[in-house]
């Protein structure tokens, strides 16, 4: 806390929970995950699941807060 680093060291928690949060298959296709200014990045290797994950992006980005305790994304983006 004295470094400021509860941000940071949530992204990664979130990062390394990724698949207990959506899933085996989901994260299985999922080739990155990076989390900038407050925004998911997500690159998928396969354009039916970013199709489907993207008319999901409220629960992300719900799932992943509620993880993490705090509004840690705003928003996500598809690569």
């Amino acid at each position: 806390r004295a470094y400021q680093l509860d941000q940071k060291m949530k992204e990664y928690d979130i990062i390394a929970a990724w698949p207990d949060l959506m899933g085996i298959a989901v994260a299985n296709r999922t080739r990155e995950l990076a989390i900038r200014n407050g925004v998911l990045h997500i690159y998928l290797d396969s354009s039916v699941m970013r199709d489907e994950l993207q008319a999901g992006k409220t629960i992300i980005i719900e799932r992943v807060n509620q993880f993490a305790g705090s509004k840690v994304i705003h928003d996500v983006w598809f690569g």
